[in-house]
């Protein structure tokens, strides 16, 4: 029975350590022997490929932040006669539909989808994709800034014919001061922007930020209209049709953090309860024999993160618990205390950010704790079934 706890204790820390930090190890020895082996894929950066780009941009209730997206959405560098910008504020109320009307003279190339209903984000994307003829759609969020050149560093990619989607890089605009909840998303989305280029390195990425993402129109399939990871789910699909999914860290949208830790673990909960869901609809992708190196990246790298780790530190916890009752090794009281420590200091992490205090050695304990809690709290929401198409915004600091 000792020798069975031990064994199941030392699986569940492996499992957990494979999540966090094994797999960036395994895809970076992939991606150098791929690089010895010279089967790396070829880079496109023709300037002269300039193909036609709509901006596509679901704005519900957006009008505090309206006024600064289309002034960005317009200063971006690609020739205006092949570039034209799409808002869908379907079922808004606030007056940002009203703000976009005011502005079309001024803007000939502004096209808007309105009306009185609120459907959701994916219902707007499904809508907006039908009236694009642009052989490429960009989506992004209405509360984003986009660099500059983020369309010519998207578009270089559809050279290649294999690809079939762009993800670009979602970073957090933190502060001296900001709270830990900014701080430790920032953290997160730094790690996540490394994980992404090793993933498009070995083959392809597992899974778009929807802040800012690219396909090729022709690809875009509706998805379902309670589907809560539309980015997640369009790009995994258009990878398990054969196409690969591209990481363009040139490209990327600047966001505020969230305005509270409250706030971000609405939008955390809601991201896990979506997390499940697309494993349900992508259990497909387990099969590496067919899908092969896109399994391996989506199951070691989403779908673990998701559906194993979270449940497993629970469970390291108690057998560790367990194990010092039947035998009291030294090994596991020192793996105890460290446990303990850890979660003390996230614990101290979690109040001190409630204080707007900003201490960097509690970010990772706090911000780990904190993903995981949210993790197993949007499986139970999933299970109860409480999924909407439909996102309550999470507010984000000014």
């Amino acid at each position: 029975m000792t020798l069975i706890l031990e064994i199941f204790f030392w699986f569940c820390i492996g499992l957990v350590v494979y999540t966090y930090i094994g797999y960036g190890i395994v895809a970076w020895v992939l991606v150098k022997i791929r690089k010895v082996l010279g089967k790396q894929f070829k880079q496109y950066n023709d300037p002269s490929f300039l193909p036609r780009v709509t901006l596509a941009i679901p704005a519900y209730n957006e009008i505090s932040c309206i006024e600064a997206k289309l002034k960005n959405s317009y200063s971006l560098d690609y020739p205006a006669d092949k570039f034209e910008v799409l808002f869908v504020t379907e079922g808004s109320n606030d007056g940002t539909t009203e703000y976009i009307l005011s502005n079309l003279s001024t803007y000939p190339t502004m096209k808007l989808i309105g009306g009185a209903t609120r459907r959701g984000k994916i219902e707007a994307m499904n809508m907006a994709v039908k009236t694009i003829e642009s052989s490429i759609v960009i989506f992004t969020d209405a509360n984003t800034n986009l660099n500059n050149q983020v369309i010519k560093n998207i578009v270089r990619h559809f050279q290649d014919p294999v690809v079939g989607a762009v993800a670009g890089e979602k970073r957090i605009e933190t502060e001296g001061s900001e709270a830990a909840a900014g701080a430790g998303e920032g953290l997160y989305w730094k790690y996540e922007s490394f994980l992404k280029k090793l993933d498009t390195e070995l083959y392809s990425v597992v899974g778009a930020a929807g802040e800012l993402f690219a396909v090729r129109t022709k690809l875009f399939g509706e998805v379902e209209k309670d589907t809560l990871l539309d980015d997640f789910m369009v790009s995994l699909r258009i990878a398990a049709d054969g196409y690969r999914v591209i990481y363009e860290p040139n490209a990327f949208a600047s966001e505020r953090p969230s305005f509270s830790i409250q706030e971000e673990m609405k939008r955390k909960i809601r991201i896990a309860s979506g997390g499940f869901q697309s494993i349900a609809r992508l259990g497909f992708l387990w099969n590496i024999f067919k899908y092969g190196l896109l399994s391996f990246q989506y199951v070691s790298h989403r779908a673990m993160r998701w559906a194993v780790a979270p449940f497993c530190l629970p469970l390291i916890f108690l057998l560790n618990v367990a194990l010092i009752f039947i035998e009291s090794a030294l090994i596991y009281q020192l793996l105890m205390f460290a446990q303990i420590t850890f979660y003390i200091l996230a614990i101290i992490g979690y109040y001190l950010e409630n204080k707007k205090i900003r201490i960097k050695l509690l970010f990772v304990p706090f911000y780990f704790s904190f993903m995981n809690y949210c993790a197993i709290k949007g499986y139970l929401r999933y299970k109860n079934g409480l999924t909407s198409g439909i996102w309550e915004k999470a507010k984000r600091a000014t």
